[in-house]
C-alpha cells in the first residue's frame, strides 16, 4: 500500500512537472509567434504602409535636387541698344551630408582660393540642410583655381549676374537687384515678375565611387528665361541729359538736380536723369536716399512754373484776354484778409501796368493773384485737377505719390492767391511734365510711360504700350494761345537764357522757396525750367530742376534755363527727329540718300559715343586715353557719307590728389614749338595732332597729373585758328 501511494505521488509530481514544461513551451511559442507577428507587422509598416517615407529618406542620402536659376530678361532702349543684361558667373553649392568627415578639407580648399577664414566655411557646413551655397557669382577665372571634382559633395553651377552696361546711366530708373537677381528698386523691381522667368532643376545622384552626377531616373528641367523690356528711353538723349545736368548742378554748386524729357504727342519718356546718380553695378556704395526716382517720389511747391494752370483757367473760361491790362502795384501788393490782417505779395521786379501776356513773361505774382480773384476757387481747383495734379500719372515706375491738392473747402484765406503763383500745393516733376505736354500737344493730357513693349523669350510681344489719353484739358484754341504766351517768356521774359537762335522755344521758369518742418527756409530754393520745341510742332518737352543752388544765383531763369538750352542745342544739332523745316533762321540742309548727320557726342562716355555713331553707320577713331569725349571731328551737324570716319579726342581720367605732381599748363593759342617747350619744362610728354596753333588739349589746363603723362595737343593752321578765335570772342560779347 505504501509503495502504491508512493508511486501515485511520484506520478502526480511527474504530471505536474510536465504540465509546467508544456505551459512554458506554449508560452515560449506564443511569445515567438507574437514577436514574429510584430516583426511581420513592422515589415509591412516599413515596406508597404510607410514605404514612401523611407524611400524618400533613402533617396536623400544619395540624391539632391539642385536649382537651375533662370536668366533674367534684358532691358533695351527704344533703338534696341542693350542697357541691362546678364553675365555668366560660377556659384558653388554643397551637400553637407555628403561632405561628412571631409568638411575640414572642403573648408580649407575654399579658404585658400577665396581668401576667407576656414571657420567661415565650417560654419556653413554645420547644418542639417541638404543644399548650402558656399560662394555665389564668382568670376570664372577665379573659379578655375578650385578643383571641385576632388571635393566630395561640392557642385559648381553657372549663375547669371546683372550687368549694367553704362554704369550710372539711368541708374535710378533701371534700379538694381539682390544677389538672387530679385529686383529691389526701379524697373528691376516694378517688372521683376515678368523678367525673372522660371527656374529649372537637375537631380544629382551619388554613385558607388562617391561622385555626383545627374540622375538618369529624373528629367532635367531647363529654366525658362524671363521677358525682355524695351523702353521708350533714347540712349543718346539720356546721355545728353545726364552730361548737361551734371554740369549745371556743379556750376551752380547745387545739392542735386533732375531732368526728364518726353514726347508731348505720345507721352513716351525719352530720358530721365538725376544727379548725383547711382551705379547699379556697385549699389552698395550709394546711400538709400539717392536710389529713389525723384521724378515720381518727391513733392515740392512749384512756384511760378505752376502759373500755367492759372493762365489756362483764365483763358479757357474767357475771363481774361492776353492783352488785358493789370496794375502790378510797383512790386508790392497789400491784400486785406477777412480777419483784419494784411498780407503783402511781392514781385521780384517793380512793374506798373502790364498786359496779361507781359505778366506771364515777367512772372508777376501780383497780377496772377489778382487774376485768381477773377477765376475763383472752384474754377482754379477744377483746372488744377484736370491737369492731373493731386493724382498719380500712372507711369510704370515704383513709388509714385499723389502730390497734394486741397479741396476749396479746406483752403485758408490766402490759398486762392497763393496757389495762383505756385504755393500751398504739392506737385511731382512728372505731373508738371504731363501738364505742360497737354499745353504743347493741343490740350490733351496723356499718361506718361517708359516701357514701350515687353517681349517674351521666344520673341513674342507680350504687351505693347500705346499713347493713352486721360482727358482733354484745353481747347485747341486755348492751347495755341498758351504756346504763344510761353514762347514770349523765352523770347522776352524770364526765360531768355533758354533761347536758341534759329528755333522757336516755349517755356516757363520757376523759383520756389523750400519748405521744411512747417517753415520756409532762408536761402534755400528749387530752381526749375520747363520748355518744349519747336513751338509750331512740338517734338520734345523737357523739365530741368536744380535743388538748392548755392553759387549766388538761384532763380529758375538763371540756373535751370541754361541747362535746358544746353540740352536742346545738342539735340537740335544732331537729331533726325526734329523736322529741319520747323527750325526758323537755320539753313535746312538736305540730307541726301546715303549721307548722315554727325551726332554731338562731346562730353559723353566713349562707349555711349561709340553706340551712337554705330547707329548712324559711322566709323570711329579715338585719339588719347580716357573715358570722356573732349572733342570730335568733324563737328556735330556735319554731313558724312555712311561709313564715314569720326575722330574722337578723349580726356584722361584725373589722377588722385596723392598722385598729382604737375599741373597741366594752358597751351591754347601757343605755337606748336612753344607748346612743346613748355611741356618739356614741366616734364610732360607731347602727342601732337595737326600743325600750327594749339586750339585744344587733353588733359585740360590746370588738371593735376603725374610727371611723364602724355598731353595730347590739337593744332590747326594759323589762319583757321585766327578766324575761330575771333568768332569765339564775338560770341562771348
Amino acid at each position: 500500500m505504501k509503495l502504491s501511494w508512493k508511486k501515485r505521488a511520484e506520478s502526480k509530481e511527474t504530471s505536474s512537472s510536465e504540465r509546467a514544461l508544456r505551459f512554458r513551451v506554449l508560452l515560449l511559442k506564443l511569445s515567438l509567434l507574437l514577436l514574429f507577428l510584430l516583426v511581420v507587422w513592422r515589415l509591412i509598416q516599413i515596406q508597404i504602409v510607410e514605404a514612401p517615407k523611407y524611400q524618400e529618406i533613402a533617396r536623400r542620402q544619395y540624391e539632391a535636387r539642385v536649382p537651375l536659376p533662370a536668366a533674367k530678361g534684358n532691358i533695351f532702349d527704344r533703338n534696341g541698344n542693350i542697357l541691362v543684361s546678364n553675365s555668366q558667373f560660377i556659384s558653388y553649392a554643397v551637400d553637407p551630408k555628403v561632405v561628412g568627415k571631409e568638411a575640414g578639407r572642403v573648408a580649407e580648399a575654399f579658404a585658400q582660393v577665396f581668401g576667407k577664414p576656414k571657420k567661415h566655411y565650417m560654419e556653413k557646413l554645420k547644418t542639417d540642410k541638404r543644399f548650402v551655397w558656399l560662394e555665389r557669382r564668382v568670376m570664372p577665372e577665379i573659379g578655375r583655381r578650385l578643383r571641385e571634382k576632388d571635393l566630395p559633395g561640392v557642385v559648381s553651377l553657372n549663375e547669371a549676374k546683372r550687368l549694367y552696361h553704362y554704369d550710372k546711366l539711368a541708374g535710378q530708373l533701371l534700379g538694381f537687384t539682390d544677389i538672387d537677381n530679385v529686383g529691389l528698386s526701379g524697373l528691376e523691381l516694378q517688372f521683376d515678375k515678368q523678367m525673372r522667368g522660371l527656374d529649372g532643376y537637375v537631380v544629382l545622384q551619388k554613385d558607388g565611387m562617391g561622385n555626383r552626377r545627374p540622375s538618369v531616373d529624373y528629367p532635367r528641367v531647363e529654366p525658362t528665361p524671363g521677358a525682355n523690356l524695351h523702353l521708350t528711353i533714347d540712349l543718346g538723349y539720356q546721355s545728353i541729359l545726364e552730361a548737361e545736368l551734371e554740369k549745371g548742378v556743379q556750376k551752380s554748386n547745387a545739392e542735386s538736380g533732375l531732368a526728364v524729357m518726353m514726347n508731348p504727342k505720345t507721352g513716351e519718356i525719352l530720358g530721365l536723369a538725376q544727379y548725383p546718380g547711382i551705379n547699379p553695378n556697385e549699389v552698395g556704395r550709394d546711400d538709400v536716399e539717392s536710389q529713389r526716382i525723384r521724378v515720381v517720389t518727391d513733392m515740392f511747391e512749384p512756384g511760378s512754373i505752376f502759373k500755367v494752370v492759372t493762365v489756362s483757367a483764365a483763358l479757357e473760361g474767357n475771363l481774361v484776354s492776353p492783352h488785358q491790362r493789370f496794375f502790378a502795384e510797383n512790386g508790392k501788393y497789400e491784400v486785406h484778409l477777412r480777419n483784419g490782417k494784411i498780407r503783402l505779395i511781392r514781385d521780384v521786379h517793380d512793374h506798373g501796368w502790364l498786359t496779361f501776356q507781359e505778366a506771364l513773361e515777367v512772372s508777376s505774382n501780383i497780377v496772377m493773384a489778382k487774376v485768381s480773384d477773377i477765376i475763383g476757387p472752384e474754377r482754379l481747383y477744377r483746372k488744377a485737377k484736370e491737369f492731373g495734379f493731386g493724382a498719380r500719372t500712372g507711369i510704370e515706375v515704383p513709388g509714385e505719390i499723389l502730390g497734394e491738392l486741397k479741396k476749396p473747402s479746406a483752403w485758408s484765406a490766402t490759398t486762392l492767391n497763393t496757389m495762383a503763383y505756385g504755393y500751398e500745393i504739392g506737385v511731382t516733376p512728372i505731373q508738371l511734365l504731363a501738364a505742360y505736354a497737354a499745353v504743347a500737344n493741343g490740350g490733351v493730357l496723356l499718361r506718361p510711360f517708359v516701357v514701350k513693349k515687353i517681349v517674351g523669350p521666344a520673341g513674342e510681344i507680350l504687351t505693347a504700350s500705346k499713347p493713352k489719353i486721360v482727358r482733354r484739358v484745353l481747347s485747341k484754341q486755348t492751347s495755341h494761345t498758351m504756346r504763344s504766351l510761353l514762347e514770349g517768356v523765352v523770347e522776352r521774359g524770364t526765360g531768355t537764357l533758354a533761347k536758341i537762335e534759329g528755333i522757336q522755344i516755349a517755356g516757363k521758369t520757376g523759383t520756389s522757396r523750400k519748405h521744411f518742418a512747417g517753415k520756409y527756409l532762408t536761402n534755400s530754393y528749387t530752381a526749375s525750367f520747363i520748355g518744349f520745341f519747336p513751338v509750331q510742332d512740338p517734338q520734345i518737352i523737357c523739365l530741368v530742376m536744380i535743388d538748392n543752388p548755392r553759387s549766388g544765383a538761384y532763380y529758375g531763369g538763371q540756373v535751370a534755363a541754361p541747362v535746358f538750352r544746353a540740352i536742346a542745342e545738342r539735340i537740335i544739332s544732331t537729331s533726325m527727329d526734329i523736322p529741319r523745316t520747323a527750325v526758323k533762321g537755320l539753313v535746312a540742309e538736305q540730307i541726301t540718300p546715303g549721307s548722315v548727320l554727325v551726332p554731338n557726342v562731346c562730353s559723353l562716355k566713349i562707349d555711349v559715343a561709340r553706340k551712337l555713331l554705330e547707329e548712324r553707320k559711322l566709323a570711329m577713331e579715338q585719339v588719347g586715353e580716357g573715358e570722356v569725349v573732349l572733342k570730335q571731328s568733324p563737328e556735330p551737324g556735319s554731313k558724312l557719307t555712311e561709313g564715314g570716319l569720326v575722330t574722337l579726342f578723349l580726356t584722361r581720367r584725373t589722377t588722385g590728389a596723392g598722385d598729382a605732381a604737375v599741373e597741366t599748363p594752358d597751351l591754347r593759342g601757343l605755337s606748336l614749338r612753344r607748346a612743346m617747350s613748355r611741356l618739356t619744362m614741366d616734364k610732360l610728354l607731347a602727342v601732337v595732332r595737326g600743325s600750327g596753333i594749339v586750339v585744344d588739349q587733353s588733359p585740360a589746363p590746370g588738371e593735376k597729373v603725374k610727371s611723364g603723362t602724355k598731353v595730347f595737343i590739337y593744332c590747326e593752321p594759323k589762319r583757321s585758328t585766327t578766324v575761330a578765335l575771333n568768332e569765339g570772342d564775338s560770341d562771348r560779347r
